[in-house]
């Protein structure tokens, strides 16, 4: 049994206390957004770390997470490492040497299906290749639903909400994301407005920021891009995240997509997003590789998936989003 099955045959979370009401769509999500590492590496045990100093995170203003009980708590899996219990937003800046520095930026969000986040292969892996490339890129750390504090309870927790729920892909309908992406909407709002207000410090052409997410992260993304008109990505980047059809704004960025055909959430779901941006006229690029799994990100990997990273680079780069300006 390959390690997709083995994730996918037992039971993943559950939530002791919390009401039925308050999942609904989140739990569809957190079902279908949650970066499991299908990496081939055999070692999916969880393990609790020490908490990282993050000296360069910045704190953007959203303030804690409301009625928080569990503080943020840090383990190890997959040889990578995750936040859980995330109840102050940050932003941590990962900035081009300035001979290299081309003006744009791209916010960073890890997935983790909104109870916890894959800061290192989802965020400061990536983070750092975007500035080995010119682009500076801020990893955004959002705020997540509380989970138990425990680690033995988080993983009970995790196996019961996959054992519980189905693996319908969640629908992006604006207003549903408005309700339930609440909290991370604020954050991912925030973020924008800040690398904004301080674009002249960190040689950034204000309108040459985007965002790009992985699974979660990546309904994150397109939840900020389509619900509303504060932070107006200039281009937006949907890592394995959910691909069903959508209502495109008038002001849609351009988008790009990256898809493994063996993802076990979203594969086997039909391609809406990239038929609706098609049927209204706004640039996309979609990558559909053959093998890679779900949750890929940085990882190492002996498939064409990894090409991912060079290719959302070169489409950048047709797009004019590095071309450097004195």
């Amino acid at each position: 049994m390959n390690l997709i099955e083995k994730r996918l045959a037992k039971p993943l979370f559950e939530l002791p206390g919390v009401k039925c009401n308050v999942l609904n769509l989140v739990v569809l999500l957190i079902v279908c957004l949650f970066a499991v590492p299908v990496t081939g590496q055999a070692d999916d045990s969880m393990t609790v770390i020490a908490t990282p100093e993050q000296t360069d995170a910045i704190d953007i203003g959203t303030g804690p997470l409301p009625g928080a009980k569990v503080q943020e708590a840090w383990h190890s899996q997959y040889g990578s490492r995750f936040a859980r219990n995330v109840t102050l937003a940050t932003l941590t800046p990962f900035l081009p040497e300035p001979a290299n520095a081309s003006g744009a930026a791209v916010i960073v969000a890890p997935g983790g299906g909104l109870r916890t986040l894959s800061m290192e292969n989802e965020g400061w892996d990536v983070a750092r290749a975007l500035a080995r490339q010119g682009i500076a890129a801020f990893v955004l750390k959002y705020r997540l639903n509380q989970t138990p504090s425990e680690m033995a309870a988080f993983k009970r927790a995790m196996d019961q909400m996959f054992s519980n729920t189905g693996r319908k892909a969640p629908q992006l309908e604006p207003e549903q994301m408005r309700a339930q992406l609440a909290v991370q909407l604020e954050d991912s709002n925030a973020a924008f407005a800040l690398i904004r207000r301080r674009a002249a410090e960190w040689k950034i052409d204000p309108d040459r920021i985007g965002m790009l997410g992985f699974s979660a992260g990546a309904m994150l993304t397109m939840a900020t891009a389509l619900t509303g008109d504060e932070a107006k990505p200039a281009f937006i980047g949907n890592i394995y995240g959910p691909v069903t059809a959508v209502t495109v704004p008038a002001d849609a960025p351009p988008l790009f997509v990256a898809l493994a055909a063996d993802d076990p959430f979203f594969a086997s779901s039909q391609f809406g997003l990239i038929e609706s941006w098609q049927a209204a006229k706004k640039p996309v690029e979609f990558h559909f590789y053959e093998q890679g799994g779900h949750g890929f990100g940085m990882y190492p990997k002996q498939t064409t998936s990894t090409g991912w990273f060079n290719a959302f680079v070169s489409w950048l780069t047709m797009h004019g989003m590095l071309k450097r300006t004195e």
